[in-house]
């Protein structure tokens, strides 16, 4: 077949370790064949974050507002032990904490479901897509260790000098302090991401949060997307008739729970990261969760929802044969090509992502996997397949569909 074009190119953001070998055998294996692949390249590798001070991260992010698309592979957050191991001049931030603040984006993850790996909870028949708020509340903290008695106040002092002061606790020994913030501006970024993304995909959008303990902090979320859905998006919620929910975190995660799937579930910062995790979980493996970063002007970063593998990654090099997961580094790719397709007008790199999905899931479900699936398969006599053979096999169904 004669290759697919691509008129605009993707920004390409490479990674770290295991990944990054998935990554050059995704692209030789089952694109590159294909398409003739326009990408604008960013080594976002460990090593080439510390020689560029962390700037290739930051050009990866603007280019990606320019483009309007982009697929990143898993990237290393380096901690104490990465500091000595790559020999860093310092512990460089979150790549994708980086990004999101630039794009001013919200994840979305959403579990790949394929027959014979069954979800823990039964009657999830559908995916749940959680869109976790990116910025604030615990992840951008003050913290104190009260060392004993003593008067705690929370003080605001305007610009214009105007001071608002509260008493948080009056200490009558040691204890402990915390402070959190976030802004209406990323709050409604946050809102508009969530309901444009429910009108893209034409799912119901349930959001919590606790404002019933938390009459400011939590009540201000839930005004401002309140405010946002009845001025900007429920008309065009009403046409495609799909719904807006707001509820307590506690009801959600009941609702949840005796649901079917199917919607989108929108959490604060901490609440998101931690369903994330239960909802991926729940549905079987890491390893099969997509993410994607949308910015509310509809700007699109697409990734693997995990990590780069490192256990596995020291084993390549000692030479010894690998099983790892790429198919939601394949979806990365896939979800990333598609929505360049369709910004583009281009009907032929949208239909090879879609097949290419679809020859991912047949694989699985035709008992060709990985290890770590065969573990959550009930496929009885399942081919386990290295790294390298897993992919080759998913290019030999991704044939017959082609």
């Amino acid at each position: 077949m004669e290759k697919i074009k691509m008129s605009t190119p993707l920004v390409e953001m490479d990674g770290d370790e295991m990944t990054r070998i998935l990554w050059q055998m995704i692209k030789e294996e089952l694109l590159l064949p294909y398409i003739d692949l326009n990408t604008e390249y960013y080594d976002l590798g460990l090593e080439n974050r510390n020689a560029t001070d962390d700037q290739v991260t930051v050009d990866s992010a603007h280019a990606t507002l320019k483009y309007g698309v982009a697929v990143k592979c898993a990237t290393i957050t380096p901690n104490g032990a990465r500091m000595q191991e790559y020999r860093l001049k310092e512990m460089w931030k979150s790549p994708n904490g980086t990004i999101r603040a630039i794009l001013d984006g919200t994840v979305f993850r959403a579990p790949i479901l394929v027959k014979g790996i069954v979800p823990y909870v039964k009657n999830w028949t559908k995916p749940i897509t959680i869109a976790r708020h990116a910025y604030g509340d615990v992840y951008k903290n003050t913290e104190i260790r009260v060392p004993g008695p003593g008067k705690a106040e929370l003080v605001f002092t305007g610009a214009d000098g105007t001071e608002v002061r509260e008493t948080i606790h009056d200490f009558d020994g040691a204890g402990i302090l915390q402070g959190i913030h976030n802004t209406e501006k990323s709050i409604s970024s946050f809102a508009r991401a969530c309901f444009g993304y429910a009108v893209d995909t034409r799912q119901d959008l349930w959001f919590s949060t606790k404002d019933t303990i938390s009459k400011k902090y939590d009540h201000t979320f839930k005004d401002i997307f309140q405010e946002i859905y009845d001025k900007e998006f429920r008309h065009k919620f009403e046409e495609l008739g799909i719904e807006y929910f707001y509820t307590l975190i506690d009801d959600a995660v009941a609702r949840v729970i005796r649901s079917e799937g199917g919607f989108i579930w929108a959490c604060k910062n901490y609440d998101g990261d931690v369903m994330s995790d239960m909802v991926a979980t729940a549905y079987g493996d890491l390893s099969m969760m997509t993410s994607v970063l949308v910015s509310p002007n509809g700007v699109y970063e697409y990734e693997a929802a995990h990590g780069t593998v490192q256990r596995h990654y020291y084993k390549y090099l000692k030479g010894e044969e690998t099983s790892t997961n790429g198919i939601a580094t394949i979806f990365a790719w896939t979800g990333a090509l598609r929505k360049r397709g369709e910004l583009d007008g281009n009907s032929g790199l949208q239909a090879f992502a879609d097949k290419l999905e679809r020859a991912c899931i047949q694989t699985v479900e035709d008992g060709k996997m990985t290890k770590s699936l065969s573990l959550i398969s009930s496929c009885e006599n399942p081919v386990i397949l290295n790294s390298l053979d897993f992919i080759r096999a998913i290019r030999a169904t991704l044939e017959g569909l082609l």
